[in-house]
């Protein structure tokens, strides 16, 4: 059975590729060298160029569980800012989620409000630095990227 991909890849309009600000001054802790970092964001944006549609959704969960997981582990660290930080960066992932539905497609109405739902419990949990709703929000996440892998033979 074949399965209709919900989400409407097509860039904006005004769609205009940003390139990131040089620094000569690497942080303090940082190991990787601005020549490192600049090869990793190459490859990551050749890997996302690359993408079949259905991948880059793949890779959006991805990011949204890492995100989850990195709230917390800064959580159990008492890290609040890294924790409103990784929250933050979850949410807007399934900000872009939520954008990119194709509204015309039956199912996308109720990964919409499943979408509305993830993001009251990162923002209940961000807010009440609570881990039980970390972990909820996590095990839909979770469910989203296992299903979808799943549904794609993504390897």
């Amino acid at each position: 059975m074949a399965v209709m991909n919900p989400y409407n890849y097509s860039k904006p309009k005004n769609f205009v590729r940003v390139e990131p600000q040089k620094s000569m001054i690497t942080p303090v802790g940082d190991i990787r060298t601005n020549a490192i970092s600049d090869k990793m964001d190459q490859y990551l944006e050749s890997k996302i160029i690359a993408a079949k549609p259905e991948e880059l959704t793949f890779m959006l969960y991805e990011g949204l569980v890492k995100f989850i997981k990195k709230a917390m582990l800064t959580l159990e660290a008492n890290n609040h800012e890294q924790v409103n930080y990784n929250t933050q960066r979850a949410q807007a992932i399934v900000d872009e989620l939520r954008g990119t539905l194709n509204m015309d497609i039956p199912l996308s109405e109720s990964l919409d409000a499943l979408y509305e739902y993830l993001n009251f419990k990162l923002l209940n949990a961000n807010v009440g630095k609570s881990e039980a709703q970390f972990a909820e929000a996590l095990e839909i996440a979770e469910n989203f990227k296992d299903t979808w892998k799943e549904a794609f033979n993504i390897k």
